[in-house]
């Protein structure tokens, strides 16, 4: 029965006349309809006490001042997009309307939006949900995975109208070639983005269970620009932080300034002060390699450069020595050291082309994207030339000064005492000194006659000087 049909039931039409009394459940619903019509949506400010939640996901307060308190409830469906939970003891601005609950007879207010009424509050509920986390053990430190250091596959967990996609985006396509990106789009503040923020986190670990090894994501960056701390009060939320420990891929917290600490912050892998450094974070391990590989490449092009330095300043002095004129044999020995410096240096060539190959197949294979094998594919090819190119001038080196050397060798052949000798010509020797001389013998001295084929010894007779016929 309506409430205007329980009061047209009170008194008949006939003047004077009364009806029946009420009964307590018509009264009841007469109040609650009056109530409700009276009191549609109130704002009423005061401190929760006496906080309580049912299976089914109710929850039930008091709301009170100096003086006075009402009696609240909020039902699931109304509370599951709030983004701040009540709790006792915090001073909240409270919107509803009257009714009444008619099997007690209590008058309360039906509640659809809680807000805190000022900062504090805030602090109050992070530290609340900051201990319940902390006693379940989702900061520990043995928890927390290292990020991969080269991944290959980045998935982003953040609005894709907002700042920080960007500017994720902005550094990974400057600093890297091989590194994708997968946003995951989220809201990132206001009733129902912790929510979303978990479905994200949830479809990727999804994805990764069903793809191949090569195509799955590697880490996560979960955040979002700064804010106010009510704009970053999703990331406060207990449920995503259980499923950010929960995730099978590492995650990096992003979320705000340096300033701003969140529970995201505190349970994820890793904290990054902002966006753009979680973005530096993931290209650290590429921009690092690229760097090493082009460090061993100079310092093998400078070594190869000091090699053939070396090379060349051996052979220049080898070719100039004194020894040569007076030991033909010596030539033998330049040659020798000249194919030994040639091993040297064609063995340490290959051992670094060697070693630098080797660490670049490793990142192929570590790296795995197509246009990144390419790229280090075609500096392998061209490290390969350069290699060719210097073995080859080496080779050419080489056999140029072996000209030289023969060259050297063939004068001195024909310049050395034993050639001489085979034209006819002789040596005297005066006790294994060479006589250069009348001056250095004289009648009856013993002398040695160095011919082509043999010695002859000989005694003085007489000395003269001058040349006949000169």
């Amino acid at each position: 029965m309506t409430n205007n049909g329980i009061i047209d039931a009170l008194f008949n039409e006939e003047e004077g006349e009364e009806n029946r009394p009420l009964t307590v459940s018509e009264l009841s619903l007469l109040i609650k309809g009056e109530l409700e019509r009276k009191f549609p949506s109130v704002w009423v400010e005061g401190e929760i006490v006496g906080f309580s939640a049912s299976g089914p996901g109710h929850w039930y307060f008091s709301l009170r001042d100096a003086d006075s308190q009402i009696k609240a409830a909020c039902f699931a469906n109304q509370n599951s997009r709030f983004k701040l939970r009540p709790f006792n003891g915090l001073h909240a601005i409270v919107r509803g309307k009257i009714s009444m609950y008619g099997p007690r007879g209590d008058c309360q207010l039906i509640v659809n939006s809680v807000e805190a009424a000022g900062e504090g509050a805030f602090k109050i509920e992070f530290e609340r949900r900051r201990r319940v986390l902390e006693a379940e053990g989702l900061f520990s430190k043995e928890l927390k995975r290292p990020i991969p250091e080269i991944p290959r596959r980045v998935g982003v967990v953040t609005s894709p109208t907002g700042a920080a996609f960007h500017d994720i985006v902005k550094v990974i396509t400057r600093r890297t070639r091989s590194l994708d990106i997968v946003l995951l789009p989220s809201r990132v503040q206001g009733e129902g983005a912790a929510e979303e923020i978990v479905r994200a986190i949830e479809l990727a670990n999804s994805f990764n269970s069903s793809v191949a090894e090569q195509d799955k994501l590697d880490v996560l960056i979960v955040g979002r620009g700064g804010g106010s701390q009510e704009d970053l009060w999703a990331f406060n939320d207990e449920d995503l932080a259980r499923a950010m420990r929960s995730s099978a891929i590492p995650i990096i917290s992003a979320v705000g300034h340096d300033i701003d600490t969140t529970i995201s912050d505190m349970v994820a892998d890793v904290r990054a002060a902002t966006p753009s450094v979680a973005a530096s974070m993931v290209c650290f391990g590429e921009e690092n390699l690229v760097g090493k590989t082009a460090e061993s490449y100079r310092r093998m092009m400078s070594a190869i450069s000091y090699s053939l330095l070396q090379f060349r300043r051996r052979a220049d002095f080898l070719s100039a020595s004194p020894s040569l004129a007076l030991e033909p044999s010596a030539l033998t020995r330049g040659r020798m050291a000249l194919e030994s410096l040639k091993a040297e240096l064609s063995e340490e060539m290959s051992g670094k082309l060697s070693a630098l190959s080797n660490r670049l197949d490793s990142a192929v294979r570590r790296m795995s994207p197509a246009k990144l094998a390419a790229d280090l594919s075609e500096r392998r090819g061209r490290l390969g030339i350069v290699g060719q190119k210097v073995l080859s001038a080496m080779t050419m080196t080489l056999s140029s000064k072996r000209q030289m050397l023969g060259s050297l060798s063939a004068s001195l052949d024909a310049l050395s005492p034993l050639g001489v000798l085979s034209r006819g010509y002789s040596i005297v020797k005066k006790s294994g000194r060479v006589v250069t001389s009348v001056s250095q013998v004289k009648s009856d001295d013993s002398i040695e006659i160095a011919v082509s084929d043999g010695r002859i010894s000989a005694t003085v007779r007489d000395v003269e000087e001058g040349i006949e016929g000169a």
